[in-house]
């Protein structure tokens, strides 16, 4: 999610290469020691957005996202894939934690985000979550490797703007208009659009469920959920 701040003295993300993790390994799955503490409920997550002064729009951002990523996980787990509905739930929740603390200060939101995530709930499926949800630096895998939760989270993501659901297409034509101002943000951005069409391609086969157009209920949530926590 990009967010304009009103705060004129508000300093641009870090001017660090675009793809600092495409050089890397890509990711697989992660462990420790031990078990996996349980990922942070509502609650927790809610509780986070306080600690770190999330901004009201990016709260209400994060909801949508949260209830688009976890439709998707639910629906991969009724076609048998091996996915975490609740985990999925949470990286949408925390997907933008430091999207408002990098808005005033500078800084990688994904990079901050995440480090804060580990931080606070150890939980590191979640944190990887909200650590890629920008933009996946590696070849997408094929066939069910992208039923995963770094990929429902990309792309609930790009499904909403600000807090409305709307197309892929309209997501990122307003992208263009008010961040293409070089040819390299363009690039970006068209690159960016690329992937999620992609990992939209791949959903609707493997899911049996036409994505395109799909609202996912987002209307009604957002009215329901007009008190935010």
């Amino acid at each position: 999610m990009v967010v304009m701040s009103t705060n004129k003295a508000a300093l641009p993300e870090s001017s660090a290469p675009r793809r600092p993790m495409a050089g890397l390994p890509p990711c697989g799955a992660l462990s420790r020691a031990g078990p996996l503490p349980p990922p942070p409920d509502d609650e927790s997550c809610f509780a986070l957005w306080r600690a770190y002064d999330m901004l009201p729009n990016v709260r209400r951002h994060s909801l949508l996202v949260a209830h688009i990523a976890a439709r998707l996980a639910g629906r991969a787990a009724e076609r048998g894939f091996d996915v975490s509905v609740e985990q999925a739930r949470a990286a949408g929740l925390l997907h933008d934690i430091a999207k408002s603390y990098c808005v005033r200060h500078g800084g990688s939101h994904a990079m901050l985000g995440a480090s804060w995530v580990v931080e606070r709930t150890r939980h590191y499926p979640v944190a990887q979550g909200v650590l890629l949800h920008v933009h996946w630096p590696w070849p997408l895998p094929e066939d069910a490797g992208i039923c995963g939760l770094p990929f429902f989270i990309i792309y609930a993501d790009k499904r909403v703007r600000h807090d409305r659901c709307v197309s892929l297409e309209e997501r990122f034509e307003d992208l263009l208009a008010r961040y293409g101002r070089s040819g390299e943000a363009r690039r970006s951005i068209r690159e960016s659009f690329a992937q999620g069409k992609d990992i939209e391609r791949a959903f609707t086969a493997l899911l049996k469920w036409d994505l395109h157009e799909d609202s996912f209920d987002c209307g009604r949530l957002v009215e329901r959920e007009g008190d935010l926590p």
